[in-house]
């Protein structure tokens, strides 16, 4: 089958974390695209929609949680056989609520470290590595042009 010639589905992505650094995942419904797979939860950005309207919506109706506060951490555009999408990922620093699967998906809070991308559709691969990256990260100078 060739690659989709339509625009990309434009889709609000949320990364939940915990206060124990794990991360709230959903199981994709087994007929739907990508079906059977764990995600981050989101959905569709509909017209005339902010991604963060759309982000507070979706996780509202899918996971009962109100999002206090979320930041941009990345987008990625993934391209798959049948359809392509802008995955516009959003950090959730702060939620109340407690998660249950409104629309009957099976949810679990996983630890970062164990989050593995084969579990998950293609478009997550490179949220997966974002989140492993360490917290901190040492910057030095070019240690050759120091004085000595």
């Amino acid at each position: 089958m060739s690659k989709s010639k339509q625009s990309p589905v434009h889709v609000a992505v949320g990364v939940i974390l915990d206060l124990d650094r794990r991360v709230l995942v959903s199981k994709r419904h087994i007929d739907s695209h990508q079906g059977g797979y764990w995600e981050f939860p989101g959905g569709k950005v509909e017209v005339g929609e902010t991604v963060e309207r759309a982000l507070s919506r979706e996780i509202k109706e899918e996971l009962g949680l109100e999002i206090l506060t979320a930041f941009p951490l990345q987008k990625i555009t993934h391209e798959y056989h049948d359809k392509s999408v802008l995955l516009d990922v959003y950090l959730v620093a702060s939620f109340t609520g407690e998660a249950m699967g409104l629309e009957g998906q099976a949810i679990k809070w996983q630890p970062l470290d164990s989050l593995a991308k084969s579990d998950f559709p293609a478009a997550n691969a490179e949220i997966i590595k974002t989140l492993q990256l360490p917290e901190e990260l040492t910057i030095m100078s070019d240690v050759s042009t120091l004085d000595k």
